[in-house]
């Protein structure tokens, strides 16, 4: 007994530390499957002990929150769900009952209330009694009616999630590998719990309602009967039907019975592949209100619904090597490589191992047998060793530049780096972003390129691209060069030399500094490189989408004396357009924060455009320098219509701002 309580001890604080990283930190540190694995080993020693342990993960729901939102109870707790991995346990639960087969959604659980008809609360999940409140963020869902024709109180539960589409897009537009996301889960969580709801709107949210909790309380007004408690028919289905009609997006689902279930089951796991939408397995719920009602729930889970998480397909393989990837910020990556196998209708040959201490719990060594399987159908993972030899080594020189390495241990997560300032890893990466379409536009020089050219030592930093033109023989004696190429590249770097502050800020690689905000903080400054230079952290706070952080890190950036350097040189060869754009002076002066949803406009870039070309300032956040906040629904109680009022400064619909635009 002593030694089941031990390892029950070390099976909780593993799971804690998992937990607070994926709810908490947006990280992971283990696979789902392993997780799963001694979440329900820990299960099985708290079953067969008849002991449950302080703070075990099998009695807490979800984990405490942490950022700076605001936090609300929610009324009643949040429960999550009991799990199987048989289908034949599915037909078991429902025995004589119809019950509703949909996705489980992969994104962050949000609480929303309506009131009058509109949208007036979202809370996320948070611990499962206390959430963080999110409503000016929910506001800007792209498929979310902040309006709707009911006017009784409304309180119903869904996933926020983002589209694979929509990952793959703002993934693509961020250069540094170690920058990207991990997967549309962990972008979506860091979209929703956001300070500034722009941040949200630009990450196309998307909500998909899975369960009314209520609906009912107000007398109807003028003969319409909005307000009342709708009649359901005791059926969850007619509920989805009724939210549907309200404008909701709710999840996908079908009706099943005990006969038709499994079948149901096949039919999704068909589309997995397919699907835009993130899913981690599936849930059944009762069709019948009264009767699930009646269940109860235990001291986790309801008993009315089910999770269905997919049984993996795994296969056995033999590791042959580990690749080791390294990356513009230093950080360098193991990659399992092994014999082909098949999995879910692929050829899977590599999988990421994440991290040094993933690679110590698995471990791993040269030869051993892996047991790999595809998370949620998809991505390639290591599930166990079934060898577990132990016998990897970490590089002590960096694979590319052979400099020393150096592990790093950042809150119990070991990785791997390269401190080599020159590395050629860095210098490559480095390279590739400024030469990109969206930056400097250099049109032929590719990573490849860029790396012969830094191993002749041609280059070695980036003004020296403006230079290529004084090594004219050197570049035409290599490999795959030869006049014409030569010709090519120097009329593509010629042509770059003629450029815009925007495209020279995004090129710099500043952290956080992606597309859209260098052209919104050229913008700002009216293409006033010197200015851009000058920029205090105060004043990029204005402008909407940048941060404190964001802030911060743009002005170290051109304190830094190197860089400072770096700069200068790269301006005196380039010749800057710095026209400033055109704009009015009708509103020169006013400076507009707009908030809320928009009945005239396309979106808020589209108005933010016009009141630019008027002369007008567009920041993102209610300041004491805010002149008018533009907000349809003017009575809101929202944070920006509170901090207005305290300001005394006034809160204007769309038609008044129309007016100023003549």
């Amino acid at each position: 007994m002593a030694e089941e309580k031990k390892r029950m001890r070390e099976l909780i604080e593993t799971l804690d530390r998992a937990a607070k990283a994926y709810y908490a930190e947006g990280r992971e540190i283990m696979s789902n499957y392993e997780y799963d694995a001694l979440y329900d080993e820990l299960q099985a020693l708290e079953e067969k002990t008849g002991t449950i342990l302080a703070g075990s993960p099998t009695q807490r729901v979800g984990y405490e929150v942490l950022s700076e939102l605001p936090k609300e109870a929610h009324p009643s707790r949040m429960l999550s769900l009991d799990k199987t991995k048989e289908r034949e346990e599915l037909a078991a639960f429902l025995g004589s009952q119809k019950g509703l087969l949909s996705w489980k959604l992969d994104g962050l659980t949000i609480v929303l209330t309506y009131a009058g008809g509109r949208l007036v609360k979202a809370v996320t999940r948070g611990n499962g009694e206390i959430g963080e409140v999110v409503t000016p963020n929910a506001r800007t869902f792209v498929n979310l009616p902040v309006q709707i024709p009911y006017t009784g109180e409304l309180v119903l539960r869904g996933e926020a999630v983002i589209s694979y589409a929509d990952f793959e897009e703002i993934n693509a537009r961020i250069p540094d590998l170690d920058a990207k996301y991990k997967n549309p889960r962990n972008l979506c969580s860091g979209s929703v719990r956001q300070l500034d709801s722009s941040v949200t709107a630009a990450r196309r949210v998307r909500f998909y309602a899975f369960a009314l909790v209520s609906a009912g309380g107000t007398a109807a007004a003028d003969g319409i009967p909005a307000g009342g408690s709708p009649d359901f028919g005791n059926s969850r289905a007619r509920q989805f039907d009724w939210l549907t009609e309200q404008g909701f997006e709710v999840v996908e689902h079908v009706e099943v019975t005990a006969q038709t279930v499994v079948e149901a089951v096949g039919r999704f796991e068909e589309r997995i592949a397919g699907n835009a939408i993130p899913s981690d397995g599936l849930v059944l719920t009762l069709d019948d209100i009264a009767y699930s009602a009646s269940l109860g729930t235990t001291a986790k889970f309801p008993r009315d619904s089910i999770a269905f998480k997919w049984r993996d397909q795994t296969a056995e393989t033999v590791l042959r090597e580990i690749e080791w990837s390294a990356s513009r910020t230093g950080l360098i990556n193991p990659v399992a490589v092994f014999d082909p196998v098949e999995l879910e209708g692929t050829t899977v040959s590599r999988a990421s191992l994440h991290n040094i201490s993933i690679m110590e719990d698995l471990k791993i060594g040269l030869g051993d047998t892996l047991e790999v399987y595809k998370a949620n159908m998809i991505i390639p993972q290591v599930a166990r060793n079934l060898t577990e030899s132990g016998s990897f080594s970490v590089p002590p020189a960096c694979p590319v530049c052979g400099k020393p390495t150096e592990v790093r241990d950042e809150n119990g997560v070991k990785t791997l780096y390269c401190v080599n300032p020159d590395c050629l890893a860095k210098q490559i990466k480095g390279f590739a972003h400024f030469v990109s379409r969206d930056a400097m536009n250099i049109d032929g020089l590719s990573e490849m390129t860029a790396e012969k050219l830094i191993d002749r030592g041609l280059i070695h930093r980036l003004p020296d691209l403006f230079r290529l033109a004084e090594h004219r023989e050197a570049i035409t004696t290599m490999e795959g060069f030869g006049e014409k190429s030569f010709e090519n590249l120097a009329a593509a770097v010629e042509k770059a030399r003629h450029t815009t502050p925007d495209r020279l800020l995004y090129a710099l690689g500043i952290p956080g500094i992606g597309l859209a905000n260098a052209r919104m903080i050229a913008k700002f400054y009216r293409n006033d490189w010197q200015a851009m230079q000058g920029a205090t952290t105060d004043e990029l706070q204005t402008i909407d989408g940048v941060g404190s952080v964001l802030a911060a890190a743009y002005t170290e950036f051109f304190k830094d004396p190197e860089k400072a350097a770096l700069v200068a040189e790269l301006t005196a060869l380039l010749d800057l357009d710095e026209t400033p754009p055109e704009t009015g002076d009708s509103l020169a002066g006013l400076t507009f924060v707009i908030t809320g949803s928009l009945n005239h406009f396309a979106n808020r870039d589209e108005l933010k455009s016009l009141l630019e070309k008027a002369g007008a300032k567009v920041a993102g956040s209610v300041s004491a320098k805010t002149s008018y906040l533009i907000n349809n629904d003017v009575t809101s109680t929202s944070g920006k219509n509170k901090k207005a009022r305290e300001l005394g400064i006034p809160v204007i619909a769309e038609e008044e701002v129309l007016k100023m635009l003549g």
